[in-house]
C-alpha cells in the first residue's frame, strides 16, 4: 500500500459514495486511478464493505446498549453456537469476541426496554452457557463509525 492507496482509503472511509473525479481531486490521481485503484483495494478484501451509518432514533431503534456477555465454558462448539445467535441477531449490530472481564461485547439496538428485555429472554436466559451478563445503556453517542487510520509507506 502506497501513500495514494492511503489517501483514497481514509477519503472513501467518510464517504464511500464519492465519485472517482471527486476523489482524484483529493488524493491527486486521475479519476481512472482512482477507479482502478480502487476496484483493486475492493478485490484484495481491504474494503470489506461500504455501509450506510443510519441515526438510531430516527430507524426507531433509539435504545442503544454494550452488554457484557460471559459463558460458564468457552468449548469450540459452545462458542460458536454464540457466536452463530449473534450473527443471527438483527438487534445485534456488532459482536466482539475478547480477552478480559467478559468474553463478548455486543452493541445491541433495541425500540425499547421491553423488546431488549425480550432479547435477553431469548439469547441470555434461555441460553445455559450464559453465565451473566452486564448491560450498559448509551446515553449519548459522542462518535460512530468504523474509520481506521491509515498512512501508507
Amino acid at each position: 500500500m502506497d501513500t495514494f492507496d492511503a489517501r483514497l482509503l481514509n477519503a472513501l472511509q467518510s464517504r464511500a459514495r464519492a465519485t472517482a473525479e471527486e476523489l482524484s481531486v483529493q488524493v491527486g490521481l486521475s479519476p481512472d486511478a482512482c477507479r482502478k485503484r480502487v476496484a483493486r483495494l475492493r478485490a484484495s478484501g481491504l474494503i470489506e464493505a461500504e455501509i450506510a451509518i443510519l441515526d438510531p432514533a430516527r430507524a426507531g431503534r433509539g435504545l442503544m446498549l454494550i452488554v457484557e456477555v460471559t459463558l460458564q465454558n468457552e468449548r469450540k462448539r459452545d462458542l460458536d453456537r454464540f457466536k452463530a445467535a449473534m450473527q443471527a441477531a438483527p438487534e445485534v449490530m456488532q459482536c466482539y469476541y475478547v480477552t478480559g472481564n467478559a468474553d463478548f461485547i455486543l452493541m445491541i439496538s433495541a425500540r425499547d426496554m421491553a423488546e431488549y428485555e425480550a432479547f435477553t429472554r431469548r439469547h441470555f436466559f434461555a441460553e445455559d452457557n450464559v453465565l451473566r451478563f452486564r448491560t450498559s445503556a448509551v446515553m449519548d453517542r459522542v462518535k460512530t463509525g468504523f474509520a481506521i487510520p491509515v498512512q501508507g509507506d
